[in-house]
């Protein structure tokens, strides 16, 4: 249910804000990501033990992103926003304490499931305070500028990671990212959280169930609900698929011609493209299905077309197309926050998190395939191809729907169905 208010309490709004954006900055200013594969290599790991890893710490997103996401609806999710910098804090610590292959398979996990208490509850507990304040047409710009705030965190760690590496060596990079954690931490304990009481809920609100019979509303939501399963799988295939390129334009970088210096300049401008694609979200919302499909479009056309161009200067498109890629994946968020309805709602947003990790996992074994026959170029423009397949869709049910409203504001107004 939407609540209306005739004036929205700015202070309270800001409140939320600053701790969002706040929470969001601190958790992706951790020193160790541009290094930890470096940090794995100077170990003595091989490739292989490095890639399987990578399996562990995508099977365990996968494992618990849904039960935390139940659990999120049922207890504090405020509780759940300060324990998860904490969890993946404690696996940074066994990094650089036990540097060695089990220590960092079960700092994997503990990142893993770290990430899996975030997913879901943020979203839910924000779109929740905000629907509070009757501000909920604002979700789509704060979440974008949540986002940003995220992508600065982590463009500061890779400007800081290497001075802070010469200085001290990785014990100081791993207790710099341990701080980084427990900051987040402190401040995840500012969130408001007002979650309404049993008797004040409405028809459809199963807030006062317990964990097994939350996750089950929230998995018969998805099923049983077009409009709620057909967002969840708009949020995973438009994330999915530029999240799983982004580990490939490295690759893509070299295949230009540039010396391994020049790498990180043009990885810069990616970030960049993320950067602003977050804080366009108000200008996005007020787009239909028409204007969010040709969004689509243009992140389909310049990821190939950058890919293509093997040339420096097609990172100029690639930055175009990664900017668009951030903003559409917010839209969607947003579109799937307004249709769901009940106390299951970090339950249903996790499940579009899980259904984001599969897809990337699909995406990973197709681009290998593909680049091994074709290049890394082909590949990227091949894979690129799923957002034009989804603006399509979206196009043709437009035509079959053209009297029914669409876009973020309408499905807000609405209402989930």
């Amino acid at each position: 249910m939407i609540h209306i208010a005739s004036r929205v309490p700015e202070p309270a709004v800001r409140r939320l804000t600053a701790t969002l954006y706040g929470y969001a900055f601190l958790s992706d200013l951790v020193l160790l990501y541009p290094l930890y594969v470096v940090f794995f290599a100077d170990t003595g790991l091989s490739v292989g033990q490095i890639s399987s890893l990578f399996v562990i710490w995508s099977a365990a997103g996968i494992l618990f992103e849904v039960p935390s996401g139940a659990w999120a609806d049922v207890v504090s999710r405020r509780l759940l926003l300060c324990l998860a910098p904490l969890v993946s804090a404690a696996g940074f610590a066994l990094w650089v304490l036990v540097p060695s292959y089990p220590a960092f398979a079960l700092g994997f996990l503990l990142w893993g499931a770290g990430g899996a208490l975030v997913s879901g509850a943020l979203e839910a507990l924000v779109w929740t305070e905000l629907d509070r304040l009757g501000a909920v047409d604002r979700y789509a710009r704060v979440l974008g500028r949540s986002r940003t705030a995220g992508v600065l965190g982590v463009v500061l760690s890779g400007v800081l990671a290497g001075p802070v590496l010469a200085a001290g060596g990785y014990p100081v990079v791993g207790a710099a990212s341990v701080l980084a954690c427990l900051l987040a931490a402190a401040v995840a304990a500012r969130f408001p959280e007002h979650r309404p009481a049993p008797d004040a809920a409405g028809p459809d609100d199963d807030g006062d169930l317990g964990w097994w019979d939350t996750l089950r509303a929230g998995v018969a939501q998805v099923r049983t609900r077009p409009p709620v399963r057909a967002a969840v799988l708009l949020v995973a295939v438009v994330a999915a698929d530029w999240g799983a390129l982004d580990e490939y334009t490295p690759l893509l970088a070299l295949d230009t011609g540039v010396g391994a210096q020049a790498v990180p300049l043009l990885l810069l401008l990616l970030w960049a493209g993320v950067t602003v694609g977050g804080l366009l979200a108000p200008v996005g919302e007020r787009w239909g299905s028409r204007g969010y499909a040709a969004l689509l479009g243009l992140v389909g056309v310049a990821l190939a077309g950058g890919a293509l161009l093997r040339h420096p200067a097609g990172f100029a498109l690639l930055a175009v197309a990664f900017g668009a890629a951030q903003l559409a994946t917010v839209l969607a968020d947003a579109r799937l926050q307004g249709r769901i309805s009940g106390g299951s709602r970090a339950t249903v947003t996790s499940l579009a998190g899980m259904a984001t990790d599969m897809l990337i996992i699909v995406t990973y074994a197709g681009y290998g395939l593909l680049a091994t026959v074709a290049g890394n170029a082909v590949a990227f423009a091949l894979t690129a191809g799923a957002y034009l397949v989804v603006a399509l869709v979206l196009v043709t049910r437009r035509r079959r729907r053209t009297a029914v409203p669409t876009g973020v504001a309408a499905a807000v107004t609405r209402g989930p169905d």
